[in-house]
Parts: C-alpha cells; structure tokens; sequence
C-alpha cells in the first residue's frame, strides 16, 4: 500500500446538513450526508442511527390533565364546543420542549369566550411551547376554563394503563378534582430515512450516507442527530469495558489483547460530555441546595465540578452539611475535575 492509499484509507468522513427547511413550527425537516466511507459501512451506521432516532431521542409533552367537577373524559361542559376526551386530545398534541427532567406542572385559566390555545398554559421557566397557536377549545360563553396539566419528559410512546389509575389522584387531590392520564408522545423525531451511494475513488470503492430527518419541532433535526449519536455511543460502552471469564475465575482476555488504557481513555471522555447534558436538577440535592446551586450560575454537573470546599462555602446560604453532601456526590462520580482538587 502506497502513501496515498494510506491517506485515503485513514481519512475521516465527513457529516454535512446539505439541505434544511422549516414548513412551519411543528415540521422540521434536514438532510445530512456522511462521507467518504468504506464499502458496507454507510448501510452499518444508516440502520443503526435509524432505529436509535425514533426511540431513544427525548421529548417533552403533557401526561396528565386535571379539570374540577368532572365525572368522566366524555362528559360535556357547558359553553365549550369541545367534549373534554376532546380537550385531552388536543392537549396531547401540544409541542413542548425541556430540559429538565423532573416532572413539571403547567394550569390553564381561561375566562370565556374565547379562542383557547397553547399561548394560554403557563408553564414553569424550563419549559416552553414550540408552537403556541396549536389549538385546545373554543369558549363560547362567559365561564372559566380551570385546567391542571403535569408534565414529563421521556422517550418514545408510552400508552397510560387505565387499571394503574385512580381519577382522584393524591398528585392533584384538592375538592373534587378528577385527573385524566394522556397518552405519552414523547418522539420528537416523526420519521427518518436513509440511504447509500456508492463510487469509485483512489482505487477504491467508496460511499456516502444520506440521512433525512423530520421532527416535531421539540428538538431541530442537528439537536436529535446529535443526541441519538450519544446515546448509541452509550450502548457500545459495555462492551469496551468487557472483560469474559473462564470458569475457574480467570480472566479469558490477556493483558496483551485486551487494550485497557485506550478504553479507559474514551470512557472518561464519554462521562465528561454526559456531565454538560447533566443539569442538578436531575441530582437528588434537598430543594435548598437546588435553589444556592442555582443562584450562583451552576446549571450542570460539569459547572459543579469546578467547584472546590472553599469555592462552596463562599455560596450565600449554603450551609456546612451541605457543602459535605455535594463534596460526597462530587467524590461517587470517580472522575477527575482538572485544577480543581475537592
């Protein structure tokens, strides 16, 4: 093999978004190309980042719904066109986005007549509507519309099992309020495609990937590519890190074969990155340490980590058993933070 080959066969490929367009709020739509590829390749990462997209990418969306003095979803209220399985469905199709992975609550009060859409629920600051004229009920006489939304972020399609469910739930209990569980539409990702091309290049042949994506807005077709990538990068950890053992207990892979420092190298880099997608409100920290992290601009377990004793005791509020359980947290994640020694 001569110098050239050489430089064509260790060549990285190459992704770019060579078209992209927004029909409206909630379609999305880009395509992206990947190359140049080794035969058989473009065919190995199209399969497995198509079935990783739809499945595994998060949303954010509506679950539950509660409305005062209502027996049951098909019950009508007077001076709504809509009957309330109607509402429910509508409110299922609300878009919304998050980054936080707790579970939120948002309210809808609304004083006919009125035109009622997505504009009108008040939501918490880490949530926000995607497009806020999707529509929920028409109001045609002077009552109030008082509805109670919870809401979640997840993956996939999750269908509510009505025999798991009480309409009287503790989450909502006040007078008699009946909650009503939405079906889960996390997907934000609605459809993807792909396909391959092959040519003849530097005495080889080559390919490309074209990869099409089409979302609902909640994420942009780049932001889920890039989290499904993530996430499929994740499944394969294991077996980096895989080590098989014979029956006597003795380990089957030599030191020889089994490439300990790389993995090690590549597992630190892959928690590193999780750690800027991590926010603390996903941690487990008391509502009081939540609220100091917060108002001193720490967002993400990676901002955390640079934070040593001294730096947390100059944080207003942030008491002394505190300051010992964050250290506590910082020292189970077993990854060094550079410069900054707890």
């Amino acid at each position: 093999m001569n110098q050239n080959e050489i430089a064509v066969s260790m060549k990285i490929p190459e992704l770019k978004c060579v078209e992209s367009r927004t029909k409206n709020k909630r379609f999305h739509y880009s395509r992206f190309t990947l190359s140049s590829l080794r035969k058989g390749q473009a065919n190995t990462i199209g399969s497995a980042i198509r079935r990783v997209l739809p499945g595994e990418v998060e949303g954010t969306c509506i679950t539950r719904a509660k409305f005062h003095n209502i027996s049951n979803e098909y019950s009508v209220i007077i001076g709504i066109e809509e009957s309330i399985h109607e509402i429910l469905m509508n409110l299922k199709e609300i878009v919304l986005r998050s980054d936080a992975y707790r579970i939120r609550e948002g309210s809808i009060h609304v004083v006919g007549p009125k035109k009622v859409t997505a504009q009108d629920i008040m939501l918490p600051p880490s949530v926000r509507t995607i497009d806020t004229t999707q529509h929920i009920a028409n109001i045609n006489k002077s009552i109030t519309l008082d509805i109670s939304l919870q809401i979640e972020k997840g993956r996939g399609y999750i269908i509510q099992n009505p025999n798991n469910y009480n309409p009287k739930d503790e989450i909502f209990a006040i007078d008699v309020a009946f909650v009503f569980p939405i079906d889960a539409a996390f997907a934000p990702v609605q459809n993807v495609n792909y396909s391959t091309h092959s040519y003849w290049s530097e005495n080889e042949t080559q390919e490309i990937l074209f990869l099409e994506i089409w979302t609902n807005g909640g994420l942009a077709p780049k932001e889920a590519l890039y989290e499904a990538s993530w996430n499929l990068i994740d499944f394969f950890l294991p077996f980096l890190n895989a080590k098989e053992e014979n029956s006597d207990g003795t380990n089957s892979l030599s030191d020889d074969i089994t490439p300990s420092l790389p993995i090690l190298h590549i597992s630190t880099n892959m928690k590193r990155i999780a750690f800027d997608q991590m926010y603390i409100d996903q941690l487990n920290f008391s509502t009081r340490i939540y609220n100091c992290l917060k108002k001193a601009n720490i967002n993400t377990v990676s901002d955390l980590l640079n934070y040593n004793r001294e730096d947390l005791m100059k944080i207003k509020h942030l008491g002394e058993q505190s300051i010992k359980e964050i250290l506590e947290f910082i020292r189970n994640i077993q990854i060094d933070s550079p410069g900054n020694p707890v």
